[in-house]
Order: structure tokens, then C-alpha cells, then sequence
């Protein structure tokens, strides 16, 4: 039986500024560092606070993503807040660029849209 999920894997195109983004800006904090010199990668564990983590990868020369947001697979990575409105506040102060906040028409609760580096579609959504 499926108990959770355990961790979402991101490619990014250059490696020191995602993970300056998901470190210092969303503030992930790192488990474990590796460059990985067979594949001349870097794997970067990173966690929430609920536990749940993201790996961050880098490769030589990934290709793009196909369309934005509506290509087949996974759409985009949400995480929750307590306050969609303050975090969007404090992503302002770091100069990124955030989606009107909406809600949604489900469950009444707020979210908006935001993108890493990469231009992933990343989600705040109000628990």
C-alpha cells in the first residue's frame, strides 16, 4: 500500500543557480551533496519540513521541456503554505515572479503559480 510520496526529481540546466533557488530562496534544507563523475552530474538531496524531499540533478546538455505547462507527464510540483499571501509577499522580495492568487473552486482554498529557474511550473497551495 502507498503511504506518501517520498521524493519529486528535477533536471535543471544550470546547477549553482537551482540550487540557490530551492536552498536559499524556498529554503530546502540540503541532506546530502554529490557530483557524480560517470555521469558528470550532480545529485543534490533536499527536504521539507514534513519530510517529503526533492532530488535536484544536473546533466550535461538536458533537453528542454516540450511545452509549458500542458506537456504529457508530470505538470507541476505544489507545496504547501500556511499563508499563500505571505509567501507570495516573500517571494517578491527575491524577485520572483508570481501568478495572481486564485481559489479554488473545489475546495476554497487559495494557490498560485510560480516557476523555478528552468521555467517549472511550481504551485503554493493553502493547507
Amino acid at each position: 500500500m502507498l503511504k506518501g510520496i517520498h521524493h519529486a526529481a528535477i533536471i535543471c540546466s544550470d546547477y549553482q543557480k537551482s540550487k540557490h533557488f530551492y536552498v536559499d530562496i524556498l529554503g530546502l534544507a540540503i541532506i546530502a551533496e554529490n557530483y557524480r563523475e560517470a555521469r558528470d552530474s550532480f545529485k543534490l538531496d533536499l527536504q521539507l519540513p514534513d519530510g517529503s524531499q526533492v532530488e535536484l540533478f544536473s546533466f550535461p546538455s538536458p533537453p528542454p521541456r516540450p511545452s509549458f505547462p500542458e506537456a504529457l507527464g508530470l505538470r507541476h510540483l505544489a507545496f504547501t503554505v500556511s499563508s499563500v499571501e505571505a509567501f507570495v509577499e516573500y517571494l517578491h522580495t527575491k524577485g520572483v515572479a508570481v501568478e495572481p492568487i486564485r481559489v479554488d473552486e473545489y475546495t476554497g482554498k487559495k494557490f498560485t503559480f510560480f516557476q523555478d529557474p528552468d521555467g517549472l511550473p511550481l504551485e503554493l497551495y493553502e493547507d
